[in-house]
């Protein structure tokens, strides 16, 4: 745990209390401060209560009387569409609102630190897609070339409940929009930016205040290496906006085209990834044969992981080998199984139609299953990325209306997820891939896009007999 400091003896609001609710309530218990929890449901305020904090609704008299800061959970909307009432009346209090990864940014760093050899360093991923990928992926290169490394943030742990780091250690935080527009401290040695595509523009009010949301993990923190994808113009913009120079090594350019730059840059053309340093290629790797990282946008994850360790110190060679021990993750590019040549690819995790499109790219003949709750961007697109599908078979509440929009390919409305992978299984042939990508939320059946997956996995565990 990460004790929060500079709060000793303060009240201090906690509202949601989820997994980073309560790691930040934990923490600032440990920093000496007093921890008041809140959260809508009855049964996450019992949770809390039976960890011995204390439970105060906000919102009651005095709720707000000499609190210090209010610390919300990154699920609670805090500006668009419109902020919850308690953190709409802490604005109103004059209550300062931060998170968990505001917290932890200004703790991290304390008390040990000076005595460190090689002071602990933190990487911090963000982007629309493939942040999870990339963060796992640069933590399992570290961890096989024996670098001591955490992973945190929006996946896995909640980045105030990992252990002080140890000399040279190395943390490794998946960022989401949500937590670094709210965050008050954002100060990491590498900041990574995947890619911007639509997402989440409800909570941010459009493409401009999501774009602005992950920009401040650069612009706020100053980081001393920036590895930015440049594919977008977003990217494009935030590379030059972060180098002094176009020969400036402090930014490592990422793209999936010919990279003609004087800077450094890595370049994943055709599944090769290549290094250039001032205009001369100084290393390649072949990404094509990776089990783990199948399809151009996992190729573009790996770029991003290969730059942060090359920028951490790490030589090629160590970096492919930990490429090839990568297994992925679960919902991502995840190869279930393989029954009469058949492969089962499960990509839950593709909830919005540019993930889906990049998961439809990395397979020759593909068994589509899709559908689900429709989020905001269009469907239109999708048609282009639909040449290596054979059918699709769709799903959801809503999978008539879905269908519909899939253009010109042959299509099933088969409503669930035992249907649509029962008879994609029994319609697919030897070389085929059965797809699981759903181009959409998962709310309208399931609790969460891993509950989407796991049904998936179970469906396919069926066929085994």
């Amino acid at each position: 745990m990460i004790p929060v400091i500079g709060l000793e003896g303060q009240r201090v609001g906690v509202l949601g209390l989820g997994r980073s609710g309560l790691a930040a309530a934990r923490g600032l218990r440990a920093g000496g401060a007093e921890a008041l929890c809140w959260d809508d449901g009855e049964a996450a305020r019992e949770r809390a209560a039976a960890e011995g904090f204390a439970i105060l609704d906000p919102m009651a008299a005095g709720g707000f009387d000499a609190m210090a800061c209010l610390v919300v959970s990154p699920g609670i909307p805090h500006l668009y569409p419109a902020p919850h009432r308690v953190i709409a009346a802490a604005y109103g209090a004059g209550v300062p609102v931060d998170n968990d990864v505001g917290l932890f940014f200004r703790s991290l760093g304390q008390g040990d630190w000076a005595f460190h050899a090689t002071p602990p360093r933190v990487v911090a991923v963000t982007g629309s897609n493939g942040k999870s990928t990339t963060s796992a992926l640069i933590a399992h290169i570290l961890a096989e070339a024996g670098v001591p490394c955490q992973l945190a943030g929006n996946i896995g742990r909640g980045c105030l409940d990992i252990e002080p780091p140890v000399d040279g250690e190395v943390v490794v935080l998946e960022l989401s929009s949500y937590q670094t527009e709210l965050a008050r401290a954002l100060t990491p040695d590498i900041a990574v930016f995947t890619n911007l595509t639509p997402d989440h523009l409800d909570r941010h009010g459009g493409m401009g205040g999501y774009f602005a949301a992950k920009r401040r993990l650069f612009a706020e923190g100053g980081p001393e290496r920036a590895v930015i994808g440049v594919d977008e113009v977003e990217g494009r913009y935030l590379a030059g906006q972060m180098s002094e120079a176009a020969v400036d090594g402090r930014v490592i350019r990422v793209g999936s085209g010919k990279m003609t730059g004087p800077g450094w840059d890595l370049s994943t053309r055709k599944g090769w990834l290549s290094e250039f340093r001032k205009g001369r290629q100084v290393s390649s790797i072949d990404l094509r044969g990776v089990v783990g990282l199948p399809g151009a946008h996992n190729h573009q994850n790996a770029a991003c992981a290969y730059g942060v360790c090359r920028a951490l110190g790490l030589a090629p060679r160590v970096i492919e080998a930990g490429f090839a021990t990568f297994r992925g993750l679960p919902h991502r590019s995840q190869r279930v199984a393989e029954i009469g040549g058949v492969a089962f690819v499960n990509d839950s995790k593709a909830t919005n139609v540019d993930a889906a499109m990049k998961a439809l790219s990395a397979f020759p003949r593909i068994r589509w299953i899709c559908g689900g709750l429709e989020k905001e961007g269009g469907m239109d697109v999708l048609a282009a990325a639909t040449g290596a599908v054979v059918k699709a078979y769709v799903i959801g509440r809503e999978a008539q209306a879905f269908a519909l929009k899939l253009g010109a390919i042959d299509v099933e409305v088969c409503g669930d997820m035992a249907t649509a992978v029962a008879r994609a299984a029994a319609e697919a042939e030897a070389g085929d891939t059965v797809l699981l990508a759903p181009a959409a939320a998962s709310f309208d059946q399931y609790d969460s896009f891993e509950a989407r997956g796991a049904d998936f996995v179970a469906q396919v565990e069926k066929l085994r007999g």
